[in-house]
């Protein structure tokens, strides 16, 4: 029976995570929050996670204040978090023979290119929230080893290879990196105290307030469903897929913000909201945010439209 580790699994998509690998009986679950490990202590690190052994290891745990991230004392705790700590996680995979899946994001990208981006797409960040992240996925990327095909996949150098012969179900976890880059995450609140709430989730509470809603009406890009990406993760995993980068994403019509507000109002019934249009910098914020972020799938089957999700995430 296959040990799994889920690393900040009081998040968002990190409870997501223990719900879909607890329900299946195949599984030994091992969660962990803020309260069981700090990963941004390489010697903490070492010493919980390879005594454990487990042959999966998902990073759930992120800094995600975009706009605190500006100053530099959280700057150094979110490249502590997202940048040192998967090479940390890396290497006690890469001891372990166990396979890493790391998060990501799409403000990795500048969002200049308005075709969308590929997993092949060279990473520009704009703020250092996305640098943060680029040094988390460059810290992976190193311990795999510098011929690691790094765009493209896996390479005979990443950690160890797995064998291409039939193997039993308890014994198809080998070594090696599964990183995967999502946007605008939303789904139920994080149990963790303080966590950031989905967009959704804050319209809603803002709705209970007011009537007249300005949102900006910029920053292009799909929304993620967190119990699709859970699940995803897991087929990702079981069908022993080549290590690499993957963009998972629900589908759909890439929306700016203002455009997600109209669906979820509309979807709820809500004619007596007023939704305005605004541009930005209506709202300054101390970081800079990608205009057309879109992450395009281009090895996977593609999950279901964003607003089929929102259905469901809201009960319709």
């Amino acid at each position: 029976m296959p040990k799994i580790l889920i690393i900040g699994s009081k998040g968002m998509l990190g409870q997501e995570l223990v719900k879909v690998f607890s329900a299946d009986e195949n599984y030994e679950v091992v969660s962990w929050d803020t309260e069981d490990i700090d990963i941004t202590k390489e010697a903490q690190v070492k010493s919980k996670i390879l005594p454990l052994a487990p042959q999966i290891i998902i990073n759930a745990a992120a800094y995600n204040n975009v706009d605190k991230c500006e100053e530099p004392a959280e700057f150094a705790k979110a490249k502590e978090l997202n940048g040192l700590a998967p090479g940390y996680l890396a290497q006690a995979a890469k001891e372990l023979g166990a396979v890493l899946v790391h998060y990501s994001t799409d403000y990795v990208f500048d969002g200049l290119k308005k075709e969308g981006y590929k997993e092949t797409d060279e990473p520009s960040p704009v703020d250092n929230y996305g640098w943060s992240k680029l040094l988390g996925e460059q810290q992976i990327q190193r311990v795999g080893g510098k011929d690691y095909n790094w765009q493209g996949g896996r390479s005979k150098n990443l950690f160890l290879l797995r064998p291409s012969e039939p193997i039993s179900s308890d014994a198809i976890f080998y070594g090696g990196a599964y990183l995967i880059r999502l946007q605008k995450l939303f789904g139920w609140p994080a149990q963790s105290p303080g966590a950031k709430k989905s967009f959704f989730y804050n319209m809603m509470t803002l709705a209970k307030e007011k009537k007249k809603l300005e949102v900006v009406d910029e920053e292009s890009a799909n929304f993620t469903y967190a119990p699709d990406m859970a699940k995803q993760t897991k087929y990702l995993i079981e069908q022993k897929l080549p290590y690499g980068i993957y963009h998972i994403t629900n589908e759909g019509l890439p929306v700016t913000w203002y455009g997600a507000a109209r669906a979820l109002f509309m979807i709820l019934g809500r004619n007596d909201i007023k939704l305005t249009p605004v541009a930005a910098d209506k709202f300054p914020r101390p970081a800079k945010r990608p205009k057309y972020s879109v992450l395009l799938n281009t090895k996977l089957l593609p999950l279901r439209p964003w607003p089929k999700a929102l259905k469901e995430f809201l009960g319709r």
